[in-house]
């Protein structure tokens, strides 16, 4: 990847000119426009190490850009994550550029129509109901981005299999059920099952992202089903990490191959050791610092959202396989070195258009 294009103190020149002479043109208040926006990210839990790297990347965005950051955490609290943002644009004068993961999917509407009433510019990621659209709201409401979860749900369910010798049992833990991202990978599994008919699913049980109820739920399924448990899947890295406490537990550690998605530290380390069998990133420290700088490029006019194709508007991003004929240079470049990226590059990870259901 390209290093980073020294344009961020040029960008925060075209927002704070470039935002005013909007807002003087339709007629309406320039002040509190004067000053440079206020960066804003919004997630669910620090505790959770995909969403701790992803303020990672939001911090170094904002640091290239020479702007003020802010992260608000919802603790798995919807009511939490959408008050927050209405203080936070109360605060700013809606002179603010917000990167949000809701933590439930009709979260986004309420976040996306504050952000609008209050002339702020919003990127969503991963959740938002089907009718929302960023090209309704133009052009406050600049981007949506997911990552594919079927083809990932999929694709670790086919190596898990792959890695168990086509046959066995399984059992599977799955994220919040009314998110995007847990529906979606659960659809990958079922897949991936139907087209495996040596695999039989033990039990599913969803552990809502974390690894505290992933570690009791697993501990109960071994208890239950002994040794008929060949592999686990999981739908996020945090639930397949508290299996693997798990399986510790019980000295199973390596023995029972885990799979999960995010790509986080500790799942790496797990597929250097050979107790996972893959991971999937959507590089959270680029969801992290990305979501702002397309945010960033809006509210500055760089782009002009209407203007933007379908596709850079509501797009699935690359998402990486993380398995062990890779892990070793994915560890050296992305674990042990943070990664270096080009801020201004907002569309080079952009897959194809999301599914419309």
């Amino acid at each position: 990847m390209r290093p980073l294009l020294p344009a961020a103190t040029l960008d925060r020149r075209r927002f704070i000119i470039g935002a005013t002479g909007a807002m003087a043109a339709l007629g309406l208040p320039t002040r509190a426009y004067a000053a440079a926006p206020t960066l804003v990210t919004s997630i669910r839990s620090l505790s959770n190490p995909y969403h701790a790297v992803w303020k990672q990347g939001a911090e170094a965005f904002a640091k290239a850009a020479g702007l003020d950051h802010v992260t608000l955490v919802s603790e798995g609290n919807s009511e939490k994550g959408i008050a927050d943002v209405r203080a936070m644009l109360a605060k700013t004068g809606g002179n603010m550029i917000l990167n949000s993961d809701p933590n439930d999917t009709p979260d986004a509407r309420p976040i996306v129509e504050a952000c609008v009433k209050a002339g702020a510019y919003v990127v969503t990621q991963w959740n938002k109901p089907a009718d929302l659209h960023p090209a309704d709201f133009n052009p406050n409401y600049v981007s949506h981005i997911e990552f594919d979860g079927i083809s990932s749900g999929k694709t670790i369910a086919e190596i898990l299999f792959k890695t168990i010798g086509g046959s066995g049992g399984i059992i599977a833990l799955g994220g919040m059920i009314s998110t995007t991202a847990a529906i979606e990978r659960k659809k990958g599994l079922d897949q991936a099952l139907a087209a495996t008919p040596g695999i039989k699913l033990l039990d599913f049980q969803v552990a809502n992202w974390k690894s505290t109820e992933a570690y009791d739920i697993t501990g109960g399924l071994l208890t239950r089903f002994g040794d008929q448990i060949k592999g686990i899947w999981a739908a996020n890295d945090d639930m397949g990490v508290g299996a693997l406490e798990a399986l510790r537990g019980e000295g199973l550690a390596g023995k029972i191959p885990i799979v999960g998605v995010d790509g986080i530290k500790s799942a790496v380390d797990a597929v250097r050791t050979g107790e996972f069998a893959c991971t999937v990133t959507s590089d959270p420290f680029w969801q992290g610092g990305m979501g702002l700088s397309i945010g960033l490029a809006a509210s500055s006019k760089r782009i002009d959202p209407a203007k933007e194709p379908s596709e850079h508007r509501e797009f699935y991003g690359k998402a990486v396989l993380i398995a062990k004929d890779n892990v070793e240079d994915y560890y050296k470049t992305n674990v042990e070195a943070k990664p270096t990226l080009d801020w201004n590059d907002l569309w080079g990870r952009v897959v194809g258009p999301i599914r419309q259901s």
